[in-house]
């Protein structure tokens, strides 16, 4: 039965102010680790091009950070955190209007809107500061006009998903996978006629311009290098990740791996609907056009995280679990009309809410069982099980903390050498509240101002001058030169580096 628009309205405004209570109450009140604080450094610095090629650097995200970095109001950190948990809320919500917009029932979207609100990749970076929620959000609106545009014809809808995945492509280049989908569908319709020229050129001209903070960036640098196919492909892939973009092997090891991030985002029974919704995609009706794509988008969406190789591939599944999601909402509307509702209702929504308790075992269980989760253990006021196996972030305050205790604690003058994971929350405090300007933070990604270099032709004048310490002295996160040459002594939190180790 067909829901008048006011009610629709009304259902989809309950969703997203639901979804706005739960993310706001989950997102990490202040500074952050690793990525996440850089972002924070970068909102701060009112850099949106970065450091590390333009694949990663995300403009659209950030021109929405710089304004919400002047919102005078609470603590800036916590600002830019919201923005994740709030777009957060819109992607769970355009998930139930999507579900709801092409089942025609409500329980199915119901179930869609919870199982990606819940998925544990997903939560953390709504907890944290990042890209991918806000991507998400305009990826659902996306499939929302496409589907509008199957059961329509309205050519406006192809407008408006074009304008959606141009914002997209200026967020994250994820977006660029949908984008080919949606292209060789518009030729295919404009080949039947069924798209005018006149129509393909506003479609263009629409992408074009949400795509601009994207491609602002792109003619800048071609501008300033003249080098065309070095930007062309810092667009593509980033200053160092060709390679894994591009990877076509997998080892057992990363197969067991990905299998055991999806498992941890769907721990419940549930994830079998996946698979009848999978199995039932094409026995439902119309819109096979739209299920063309559904199903192309998925698979394109697995084949990429699944074969991608950086340390943080698990994040890139984010775009799967928004498909599982649907297909887990079309496995809950194909069951409901075959199975007794009194029982399957409860159940279904009862196994949605299952994740959540999983999460909340999940710490103990790992540390009892000594698990090995692939992260490092030497970073203080972090316990590892609890921060990434507990998607949710509320009142974590371990990376001010240490920030707070290190620089309260060097010697003046200090030089602190900081991996990219913990020279971010050091930075901020310094930089944002003022806290000793004297202290010199270096790391191989962002330093503090004026910091002097450190290499080996550096390090001996320096020491002479100044005490150094390290963060840590495990390698690849201190360089090779200090651990090779160089006694160091243990602090509270930190590595003192005390002298040239002496020649036996």
């Amino acid at each position: 039965m067909t829901i008048p628009k006011r009610n629709l309205f009304r259902q989809y405004l309950t969703a997203l102010c639901a979804a706005i209570v739960f993310y706001v109450v989950s997102c990490a009140p202040g500074i952050l680790w690793q990525d996440s604080g850089l972002i924070q450094y970068r909102v701060w610095h009112n850099d949106i091009e970065g450091f590390f090629g333009l694949a990663v650097a995300h403009p659209l995200f950030y021109l929405i950070a710089i304004g919400v970095k002047h919102i005078p109001i609470g603590e800036f950190a916590y600002r830019i955190n919201l923005i994740s948990a709030i777009a957060a809320a819109f992607a769970v919500a355009n998930m139930f209007l999507l579900v709801r917009l092409w089942l025609d029932e409500t329980l199915p979207a119901v179930v869609a809107a919870i199982t990606l609100a819940v998925s544990h990749t997903f939560w953390f970076h709504a907890s944290v500061t990042e890209t991918y929620t806000l991507w998400s959000a305009l990826f659902l609106v996306e499939l929302i006009m496409l589907l509008q545009y199957t059961k329509t014809n309205r050519a406006g809808y192809l407008y408006l998903l074009a304008l959606f995945n141009g914002l997209a492509i200026s967020v994250h280049m994820l977006a660029s996978i949908p984008m080919l989908c949606y292209a060789i569908y518009i030729v295919t319709r404009l080949a039947r006629k069924d798209v005018r020229i006149r129509d393909l050129i506003v479609i263009v001209l629409l992408w074009i311009t949400g795509a601009l903070p994207y491609e602002y960036l792109i003619i800048k640098n071609i501008l300033q290098t003249s080098d065309i196919s070095g930007t062309l492909a810092s667009a593509a892939f980033g200053n160092r990740w060709r390679h894994a973009v591009l990877n076509s092997s997998m080892s057992m090891k990363t197969v067991t791996e990905n299998i055991s991030y999806i498992l941890l985002n769907f721990p419940t029974p549930n994830i079998l609907l996946l698979f009848v919704g999978c199995y039932g995609l094409f026995r439902i009706s119309p819109n096979r056009g739209f299920k063309i794509i559904l199903t192309s988008i998925t698979i394109l969406f697995l084949i990429f995280a699944f074969r991608y190789t950086v340390p943080d591939r698990y994040a890139f599944f984010i775009p799967f679990y928004c498909m599982a999601a649907i297909f887990i909402g079309l496995g809950t509307y194909i069951l409901q009309q075959r199975l007794n509702p009194r029982y399957f209702v409860p159940a279904v929504l009862l196994f949605s809410l299952l994740p959540v308790n999983v999460y909340a075992l999940a710490p103990v269980l790992a540390r009892k069982m000594q698990l090995n989760i692939g992260t490092r253990d030497d970073i203080p006021y972090r316990d590892d099980y609890a921060y990434f196996l507990q998607p949710w972030k509320t009142g974590y305050n371990g990376a001010e903390k240490f920030a707070d205790e290190i620089l309260n604690t060097v010697d003046n003058n200090a030089i602190v050498y900081a991996d990219s994971t913990t020279a971010p929350p050091l930075l901020y405090v310094q930089e944002v509240r003022g806290i000793r300007p004297d202290v010199k933070i270096i790391s191989g990604t962002v330093n503090s101002k004026d910091s002097p270099k450190l290499d080996e032709h550096t390090i001996e004048q320096l020491l002479k001058e100044r005490t150094a310490y390290l963060v840590s002295s495990k390698p690849g996160y201190c360089p090779a030169f200090i651990l090779e040459n160089y006694e160091l002594s243990r602090t509270d939190v930190l590595w003192k580096i005390t002298g040239r180790k002496k020649i036996p």
